[in-house]
């Protein structure tokens, strides 16, 4: 039987993984070897995590905030746990003294240790969420892109770490992967980003698509917003085809994990395509007949 005390604090850890069923690609997919599913969960489970205290989208009832320290009204304050979990990052690293308290953090430390990773990619991601709570449109293309290194690109370095495959031209084709999944994953999420007061479509490119800001908040996409959903998504479609060649470069099970991610992105973009470029009603979701077509044709290095 499980001692209580490690079932409530398994209980917001879980919940937080079962997410992991939503995402455009395989997260630790069985056919990896089992130290690399490991790693993989452990790293999507505390990337979940920043993501979920930045977007306000944590198990309701505090146990997250309690387990990182934060009591009271503070436990509301999205800047205040980042740091708190920052805190608890740098115990994931540290030689000495008590390990992490969350176990989704507690869960990198035989991870690190065991594939030598470093804390910047970690740190990034928690960046990332920061600007999240300050920044709320981006002006330009490069300024959208700049945020998505912080965001997306660290989880490439993670796995290209995990997997002993880290070296600059992979870490460049992989900066292009994620940062097309990024892409990909805004313009699903148009409607429930306005939700939260965020627009990660460039405001240069709503204005040369003469599209408004209460234009995102219709429950449909005008003309002109589907041209510009359009536009961006050719452009994540380039970014994939860009880090396409990374697929390449790797061998056995690892060049079908990464096939997954660039596939599951395609796939992605192709359900944008298929509602017309209306992201509005919904996030658009691929079927898994698609998915796995994608994933085929990311392995024969199709375009």
């Amino acid at each position: 039987m499980t001692a209580p005390g490690r079932a409530q604090h398994g209980a917001p850890a879980r919940a937080t993984l079962d997410k992991a069923a939503a995402e455009n690609f395989p997260v630790a997919p069985f056919f990896v070897p089992r130290a690399w599913r490991r790693g993989l969960t452990a790293v999507y489970g505390y990337a979940r995590l920043v993501d979920d205290i930045g977007d306000g989208d944590l198990t309701p009832g505090g146990a997250d905030a309690r387990l990182l320290g934060v009591e009271g009204s503070a436990a509301d304050d999205r800047l205040t746990l980042l740091d708190a979990l920052e805190a608890d990052l740098a115990r994931v690293f540290a030689t000495t003294g008590p390990g992490p308290a969350h176990p989704l953090v507690a869960a990198l430390r035989p991870v690190v240790r065991a594939h030598g990773l470093t804390p910047e990619p970690f740190r990034a991601l928690i960046q990332a969420n920061r600007q999240d709570q300050l920044v709320t449109r981006y002006e330009t293309w490069d300024d959208l892109a700049a945020y998505c290194e912080l965001s997306a690109n660290p989880v490439g370095h993670l796995v290209l770490g995990l997997t002993g495959t880290l070296t600059p031209e992979r870490v460049r084709r992989s900066d292009a992967v994620c940062t097309g999944l990024q892409i990909v994953e805004h313009l699903q999420d148009v409607a429930e980003d306005l939700g939260r007061d965020r627009i990660y479509l460039p405001a240069e490119d709503l204005k040369r698509f003469r599209v408004e800001e209460s234009d995102l908040a219709a429950p449909t996409a005008s003309a002109s917003l589907r041209a510009l959903v359009a536009y961006e998504a050719s452009r994540a479609g380039e970014l994939l085809a860009e880090g396409g060649p990374l697929i390449a470069s790797v061998h056995g099970r690892l060049r079908l994990l990464l096939a997954g991610f660039v596939g599951g992105g395609r796939a992605a973009l192709a359900a944008v395509t298929d509602a017309g470029y209306d992201v509005l009603p919904g996030p658009p979701r691929p079927t898994k007949p698609r998915l796995l077509r994608e994933v085929g044709a990311a392995l024969r290095g199709e375009r």
